[in-house]
């Protein structure tokens, strides 16, 4: 199984939000949400947490990428502008710091014309149980 395919379908609350890796290299890793009436607030637009779910799945392709299971510790995510219904988001990410056992990240969320709706950033702890894929892929 890969790391792509481990995500995809092991992190059901963001399979069933819709976020869904589409790309994970050495180092980085690319997901989409398609923004639905099931996303929006109160307010009308794209919840935060919707956007968050989408910028964590990156994250976690990010710092999963060794040898042992690795989870968030501390997020922190800056929301620029409003998503809004019918926008296709793209979270890009970046390991920004590999440290062996506490690596951090970066989230940056765009829509479909490249602004940009949200920052993330993360720092995580790789703990000691052992995980292997098969590829990044």
């Amino acid at each position: 199984m890969t790391l792509k395919e481990f995500l995809n379908t092991g992190d059901r609350f963001a399979a069933a939000s819709g976020a869904r890796l589409v790309e994970i290299t050495s180092g980085a890793a690319v997901a989409v949400l398609d923004v639905s009436s099931a996303h929006l607030n109160a307010g009308g637009v794209c919840q935060g947490g919707a956007i968050f779910t989408l910028a964590d799945l990156v994250f976690a392709a990010l710092v999963n990428q060794g040898e042992n299971l690795t989870f968030a510790i501390n997020s922190t995510i800056y929301y620029h502008v409003s998503a809004r219904e019918g926008d296709t988001l793209r979270a890009e990410g970046h390991v920004s710091c590999a440290h062996h056992r506490i690596p951090s990240a970066e989230v940056v969320v765009t829509d479909q014309d490249g602004v940009r709706i949200a920052t993330f950033t993360g720092q995580a702890y790789v703990g000691r149980n052992p995980v292997s894929f098969d590829a990044l892929q």
